[in-house]
Order: C-alpha cells, then sequence, then structure tokens
C-alpha cells in the first residue's frame, strides 16, 4: 500500500471512530487480501516446498478454462487447486483452496480469494440470476437492491429472511454495514467507473473489487458464459457448464431453420413520449437475428459507442417501422402491458402499423436487466413466434391481445 493509501485508510478510520464505528469489525484476512505474484507469460507449475520450517508456495500452471463466446474474462487453473480470474479491466482474483498457503510474491493487483467463499456485496443486478441458477445466492450477503426490488426469487425470500442485507446503492454504499459483515468481494457493474471515490474508500477497507463486464460481450450467449466465471469463483464449474450448455443447445436447435427475414421491432414508450429502441449492435438485435428474424433498424446508431439504446421521435419510429412484420414492447422498464389497448394509450398511433392489424404484437415478460440467464430461452421464444409455434411454451414472451 503506498504512503498516500495509508493515510488515506488511518483517516478514515479515525473519522469512522468519532462516527461511533469503531466496534465494527474489519474484513476477515483469512477471507480477502491484496498481496503481490510477479506474472510471467508462461505460468509455472505450483509447487509447495519446506525450507527453514517456511512452507514457500509457487503457481504451477496446468490448464486454462475453454471459453466459446465470452472475451472478457479468463479463468487459468494450477496444481493444488488455485484458480487465477482475470477481467476485462486487468483485475485479477487468486482463488486459494480452503486449508491452502497463499502463494508468496504476488502482484500488487492480485486478490486473494480464500474459500470458502462469502459474504459478497452483489452491486450487479445481472449477476443475481447466475448466481441463483448456481445455487449459491447464500454466499451473498449484501445487496445493492432493496427487498422487493428483485426479479429473483431467491433473493427475495434471503432478504426478507435476513440472510442478506440491503447495503446502498453503487454510489452510496452503507460502509458500516460492508465493513462490519467482513465483506470479501464487491461485484460491481460499470457504473461504478462514475463514482471512483467509493472504488478507492472500499480499497482503503481492504475490500477488493471487480467490475461484471458481461454486457460488454458482442455475442448474447457471452453474456451467459459469464455463469462459468462466477462458477470458477465459488467452485461450481461442474454446475455453471451445465447451465451454459443448456442454452448453447437451444441456440444450435433454432438455427437449424433458415432465417425467416420477418422484420421484428422492439421498443418501449418513454415517459416523456418518445420511442427507446436498440441500437443495432446492442445484443437485442443479435438474438432476433440468431432467432431466425430481421431487425428493422438495422443499421441504427454508431457501432463503436457503449451505448445500447437510443431515443426517436414517434414520427420517426413511425416512418421507419410502420410497415414491420413483428413488435415486441419491453417491458423491463415501465412493468409492460397488458393488451394492445394499453399499448395504444402510450402511443396511439400504433393502430396504423401492419402488426398491430395483423395481431402479432408481443410483450416480454419479468426483467431482461436481472433474468441474464434467460437470453438462450428468450432467443427460442422469439424463432417460435416467427414459426408461429404454440405460445403457451413461450417462458418471456407473451401475445398482446
Amino acid at each position: 500500500m503506498t504512503g498516500r493509501k495509508k493515510i488515506t485508510t488511518i483517516c478514515c478510520i479515525l473519522l469512522m471512530g468519532l462516527l461511533g464505528l469503531c466496534s465494527c469489525g474489519s474484513p476477515s484476512s483469512d477471507s480477502v487480501e491484496n498481496t503481490s505474484s510477479e506474472t510471467s507469460e508462461n505460468p509455472t507449475v505450483l509447487e509447495q516446498t519446506e525450507s527453514r520450517d517456511e512452507k514457500q508456495v509457487e503457481l504451477v500452471y496446468e490448464s486454462s478454462m475453454e471459453l466459446k463466446y465470452a472475451e472478457n474474462f479468463s479463468v487459468d487453473y494450477y496444481v493444488g487447486g488455485y484458480k487465477l480470474l482475470t477481467v476485462k479491466d486487468g483485475t485479477k482474483l487468486l482463488v486459494v483452496p480452503e486449508g491452502k498457503a497463499v502463494p508468496e510474491d504476488l502482484d500488487e493487483d492480485v486478490y486473494i480469494m480464500q474459500q470458502p467463499i462469502e459474504n459478497l456485496y452483489l452491486v450487479a443486478t445481472a449477476v443475481m440470476d447466475m448466481f441463483d441458477s448456481l445455487d449459491a445466492v447464500d454466499t451473498i450477503r449484501l445487496s445493492g437492491q432493496k427487498e422487493g426490488n428483485w426479479y429473483i426469487e431467491s433473493a427475495n425470500e434471503a432478504m426478507a429472511n435476513g440472510d442478506m442485507l440491503y447495503a446502498g446503492k453503487y454510489n452510496k454504499p452503507d460502509y458500516e454495514l460492508i465493513v462490519s459483515e467482513n465483506c470479501s468481494l464487491a461485484i460491481e457493474n460499470m457504473m461504478i467507473s462514475h463514482s471512483p471515490e467509493v472504488k478507492e474508500m472500499l480499497e482503503d477497507f481492504g475490500i477488493p473489487l471487480i467490475i461484471d463486464y458481461s454486457s460488454y460481450e458482442e455475442h448474447p450467449l457471452g453474456r451467459v458464459e459469464w455463469i462459468k466465471f462466477y462458477g470458477a469463483l465459488l467452485g461450481k464449474e461442474t454446475e455453471a457448464e451445465e447451465e451454459f450448455s443448456k442454452q448453447v443447445a437451444i441456440l444450435e436447435d433454432v438455427s437449424t431453420d433458415e432465417p425467416t427475414e420477418k422484420t421484428i421491432a422492439f421498443f418501449y414508450i418513454t415517459s416523456n413520449g418518445l420511442v427507446q429502441v436498440r441500437q443495432a449492435s446492442d445484443y437485442v438485435p443479435k438474438m432476433i437475428e440468431l432467432a431466425g428474424g430481421k431487425y428493422i433498424f438495422e443499421n441504427l446508431g454508431d457501432p463503436e459507442s457503449s451505448r445500447s439504446t437510443m431515443n426517436m421521435q414517434v414520427e420517426e419510429f413511425y416512418n421507419s417501422a410502420k410497415d414491420v412484420d413483428y413488435i415486441i414492447y419491453n417491458s423491463s422498464i415501465d412493468g409492460g402491458v397488458n393488451s394492445i389497448e394499453e399499448l395504444l394509450d402510450k402511443c396511439a398511433v400504433l393502430e396504423d402499423f401492419k402488426a398491430v392489424q395483423n395481431g402479432n404484437v408481443w410483450c416480454t415478460t419479468n426483467d431482461m436487466y436481472q433474468q441474464s440467464m434467460s437470453i438462450g430461452y428468450l432467443i427460442e421464444d422469439i424463432h417460435g413466434m416467427l414459426q408461429g409455434e404454440d405460445e403457451a411454451e413461450m417462458e418471456y414472451l407473451f401475445r398482446l391481445e
């Protein structure tokens, strides 16, 4: 730790002492430690030798996780069950098996996660669905969402039972609670980049932080493949691979049919009467393409932009999408609509749309931002919609009447 950080840490602790927070415990050094290791292009195999009554541990490389679509993380395995997890921005987590020694001489940017992993602070909402699929919600002690705001039933139950506590939003975390609960790791999304002081404060308290980059994956199933990152963190690689493989199988199945070339508009109406649509480079248009459809705004937006959506005037939307074959209303922002009449109350000009007149008006269910493991199934539903399959079999789409 640099001299500046030491001073900052001392000041923070003194300040919290004045606020009556000194009674709170600090994170356990057994569960998280920011230490250092020398990196090499070809990591060596893990070796344990005893010299002068001191055990020395060296990382000895064994293999790397095979990834099919994800490009923003990697997992390297070492002899003895050690794992090095690396995310897009270079953040590294070394997972140390329970009862094993921590390797010496690690780089400063390597965070040590001693198994069993517990007391996580989850702010990135899309990750909860992955933990739920891994049956690992119990490893999350602190939530960035309040009780009732989760669309994941197990998360709401944990909060109702007091097993998971609200610890504040990404920009206003409850530091007292986070420290007193011995938080081992904060899992954030890119919103934390707008509050760098929060990141610095958490690190000053010895709490490592990683950013979930699943939303930056180019392929829709690349987002889903991040379950393998968290599976490696928690020692649940087998379960993660099983869940991911289910969705790969869905994609392979729908890909056997020829593209329909039928057009789809995916949108929602904002509170000020604008139409929010997805940029062509976003994952939703790619899901439509994988399902065999054609996104109506195929050249919309800047492919180099990190933005996934943009707003347009109703007139522009009307001129571009009036003759679209299907419309799908995105319910993840405003809770959705239950009938065509409700949709027309939001935007009367939709009545002239070909899709409305033909009864091809659909709506998403649940919350797409939290249901990260729904992507493969939603592709399957869109494919079923285009193929005229039984809508009773669909999980995440329903037809508006």
